[in-house]
């Protein structure tokens, strides 16, 4: 069997399988551990009171956050700029009352540090249920991998709106023709509002704080085996206070069964 079938099969972006420790330095890498905590505790901080707070230059936090991909909530760095040629979407969900599975989904990007390197995280996330519809990984911040999270939660289900930032990979026409081809409405956050897509923002700060903060993944292999357990945890074990004590899969499938049942009464 080729790689790029034993990939399809199992779900993984094949640029996974290709991983070699990132170029840096092992002062930047640490470096870039000690910004990735601070963001995740303040994603209000930007470059400047980083720097200040971590006592470094600010020139080289503005170049580790380009990489990592982080922004403040004010106008992102031009690494998520939407391409000029990419239609950009006005936000929908400002004063929309969320109360079913499958009304609204969301995707963000997140950095995950490995010893010796680092990747990328990208989740879709319902917002009513908080339940992880899919995940991926990859090397790089190219939108491949993106698309393949949500062809994943596209499988089962079909959301109502979907809800991302401006960024580049989500405003390509690879990503958005997903939805125009289902009648998905497509949402965007206004420009530096990343608490627009505040229920992805609070899942990377739990996936950080019970899942990476407390291991060394040694590889692209260990995250992904770590994190399919953390997600399988996340979304079946886990009770949520904001849920009623209730698992994001409890309420997830059960508010869809029982919109089923009266639909068929």
């Amino acid at each position: 069997m080729s790689i790029a079938e034993q990939c399809e099969l199992s779900g993984l972006v094949r640029s996974s399988l290709y991983y070699k420790p990132v170029g840096e330095s092992a002062e930047d890498l640490e470096l870039m551990r000690r910004i990735d905590e601070l963001y995740t505790e303040a994603p209000y901080y930007g470059s400047r009171k980083i720097a200040f707070e971590l006592k470094v230059n600010r020139k080289c936090v503005q170049r580790l956050m380009r990489k990592m991909g982080l922004e403040a909530i004010y106008p992102k760095p031009r690494l998520s700029n939407p391409a000029p040629e990419h239609r950009i979407y006005p936000y929908l969900l400002r004063g929309v009352k969320i109360d079913r599975p499958d009304q609204v989904w969301s995707t963000d990007i997140t950095y995950i540090r490995l010893h010796g390197g680092f990747i990328y995280l990208v989740a879709v996330i319902d917002w009513f249920s908080r339940y992880v519809l899919s995940w991926e990984v990859s090397v790089t911040l190219d939108t491949s991998f993106c698309v393949s999270a949500l062809d994943w939660a596209l499988k089962d289900a079909t959301p109502e709106i979907f809800n991302t930032d401006q960024g580049a990979q989500f405003t390509s026409e690879e990503f958005t023709g997903r939805f125009k081809d289902r009648g998905i409405k497509i949402s965007m956050d206004g420009r530096g509002r990343a608490l627009d897509n505040v229920f992805v923002e609070r899942l990377w700060r739990s996936v950080k704080h019970e899942e990476v903060y407390l291991k060394d993944y040694s590889s692209v292999a260990d995250a992904i085996e770590n994190l399919s357990r953390y997600f399988h945890r996340y979304n079946h074990q886990r009770p949520h206070q904001s849920l009623g004590y209730k698992t994001p899969a409890a309420v997830y499938s059960g508010d869809k069964k029982d919109a089923a049942s009266r639909r068929s009464a």
